[in-house]
């Protein structure tokens, strides 16, 4: 950024870790150091060999001890994470028309998908203003309801309520797995990227997925729609079947999620992952409720996230520079999402940041824009 203003903050604003980007996300320094002691028992080894299937056994154990799961739904996964799942859901989850939630880039985007498949039916689009929020409705000609747990780039987190009808729901759970809580009996398909809440790297997706979900997977793999292997979901069942992924996952990221997951069991599991959320969260929106330069962009309290919290700034202070500003101070990626466009920063409150770093954040900002 040019022109920059050159303002450093005082010490008793630095934050012990300066890391609050919405994904990929803070990753614990021990579990790296952790990757690092494997040395070369781990990484640069086949992902058929036990030690790494033994790896991919402890991330599904974990999950479905951490988010309390059925016994009968199955943690299914796959490379090139959520964005890579709406191709295969497209291909091996929806038959024929699915109804897609849309209140941000990331919810419009598999309805995009979708929208482009040319076998299937135009989509049902429920669409909201971004910040607000838009809800599944039941219909009979629907069979896939498609939705949202947290919108990542405008910070609205949404109740899922399994809608009248007999289609599969699925839920896009990126930046609330793992932090906010999930009624198992209300979707289907439950699927997420580690690169947020569980402090890990991108590349993989990680599917929850219940009995109905794995007949509808099942179906459609047996019928004579053409699927692209990669995208393959019944290929994905299979190989998670066997603790492997259908092709090379990125070992490192498989292992600092298993460590994430084993710190948050130890923690106290998902009860302390939700109310850490839930406290730095709060310190945000108070801060910005009670401040003369910000607000929360979600005027609804109870839409508003607890893992991704969006704050606009008056127009007199250009949230450019702030966010520019706070990362010459060593405060990152406190950028808002680009594409709506706004004078807003955006600050991730998952189970890896400190609620006493947010606090510093927030005297940070009030002391940037007292001097701007």
């Amino acid at each position: 950024m040019t022109d920059l203003p050159d303002i450093r903050l005082p010490a008793d604003l630095m934050p012990s870790d300066g890391r609050f980007g919405s994904g990929p996300s803070k990753v614990l320094a021990p579990s790296l150091v952790s990757l690092a002691e494997t040395g070369a028992s781990l990484m640069g080894t086949s992902h058929r060999q036990p030690v790494v299937r033994a790896v991919v056994a402890q991330v599904q154990d974990g999950i479905r001890a951490l988010l309390g799961l059925p016994d009968d739904y199955e943690v299914v996964m796959g490379n090139g994470g959520a964005t890579a799942f709406w191709d295969a859901a497209a291909f091996g989850l929806i038959e024929r028309r699915s109804q897609h939630v849309t209140i941000g880039e990331f919810s419009s985007k598999f309805a995009t998908v979708a929208a482009g498949a040319p076998h299937l039916d135009a989509p049902e689009i429920i669409a909201a203003e971004y910040g607000h929020a838009a809800y599944l409705r039941g219909d009979e000609s629907i069979d896939a309801y498609a939705t949202i747990h947290n919108e990542t780039s405008t910070g609205v987190k949404l109740p899922i309520t399994r809608p009248d009808g007999s289609g599969i729901v699925m839920v896009d759970a990126t930046s609330a797995a793992g932090a906010v809580a999930i009624d198992h009996a209300e979707y289907d398909v439950y699927y997420f990227s580690p690169q947020k809440a569980f402090g890990s790297d991108g590349g993989l997706w990680l599917a929850i997925c219940s009995p109905r979900a794995i007949a509808r997977i099942e179906s459609i793999a047996g019928s004579d729609r053409w699927i692209p292997p990669f995208l393959d979901i019944k290929t994905a069942v299979d190989n998670s079947r066997k603790n492997q992924t259908y092709n090379t996952p990125a070992i490192a990221t498989m292992y600092l999620l298993a460590r994430q997951i084993e710190m948050m069991l130890l923690k106290g599991g998902l009860g302390w992952a939700i109310k850490r959320a839930e406290t730095s969260s709060s310190l945000l929106y108070t801060w910005a409720e009670q401040s003369d330069v910000a607000a929360p962009f979600v005027a609804d309290p109870d839409l508003r996230s607890t893992t991704t919290v969006t704050i606009d700034l008056v127009a007199a202070v250009d949230a450019d520079t702030v966010e520019g500003v706070l990362r010459a101070n060593g405060l990152v990626d406190t950028f808002g999402y680009r594409k709506l466009g706004r004078n807003q920063l955006r600050v991730a409150c998952f189970p890896n940041v400190e609620p006493d770093d947010i606090e510093s954040l927030t005297a940070a900002i009030e002391y940037i824009a007292a001097r701007l």
